[in-house]
């Protein structure tokens, strides 16, 4: 469902990007979110959207760890065609699967890790076979321009295109929250929003 939802987001844009003139400045998006009723309001994911985005992944594997018997970090948002490497950095076997990406990479010992790359836009629940309890996030986007939030939940986007944008605020447990922005060149656009159950 959360795959569905976030595909859908970008299927239905329909805000159009300006044509910034030759040299024009980058802008910026920062602000706050909080999280109703939870205990932190870190790892809400927010990213810009617009028709025509070109995304780059980048060359070299992102990582996620898995220490202290946690996935770190809990939320992942990466860009389309990112190969993420899974490690092991615990005293014990684990493994990764994920319900909606149907893949399961196996399980291996400290030390090793597992490469998987997330060809298509959506949310991928990462969890463990030996460790019922663990739990993260892939979140796959369609667009450069994201960012996690930190544990007092702030964020900021950076080198954002001058233009029209709809932002997305993405959790793993409240209702997404969406907003038309203008991006302007040189100017940092602030942003606050509360999301809810």
């Amino acid at each position: 469902m959360r795959t569905r939802l976030l595909t859908g987001v970008v299927a239905v844009a329909t805000a159009a990007l300006w044509t910034s003139s030759q040299g024009a400045e980058n802008g910026a998006v920062s602000g706050s979110v909080v999280a109703k009723g939870l205990r932190t309001s870190a790892g809400v994911v927010v990213s810009l959207v617009a028709p025509g985005l070109n995304v780059t992944p980048p060359r070299q594997p992102v990582e996620i760890d898995q220490k202290q018997m946690q996935f770190l970090p809990h939320v992942m948002p990466v860009v389309t065609g990112t190969t993420v490497r899974f490690l092991n950095s615990d005293p014990v076997p684990h493994n990764v699967f994920s319900p909606e990406g149907k893949y399961n990479l196996g399980t291996w010992p400290t030390g090793q890790g597992r490469d998987y790359k997330f060809d298509k836009p959506g949310v991928y629940t990462q969890l463990c076979r030996v460790h019922p309890e663990m739990e993260a996030f892939v979140v796959v986007l369609e667009t450069p321009y994201f960012a996690a939030t930190d544990a007092s939940g702030r964020f900021e986007i950076k080198g954002v295109a001058p233009g029209v944008y709809k932002l997305v605020a993405w959790s793993e447990k409240l209702k997404s929250a969406q907003r038309e922005v203008t991006v302007e060149s040189g100017k940092t656009l602030t942003v606050d929003l509360t999301l809810t159950r």
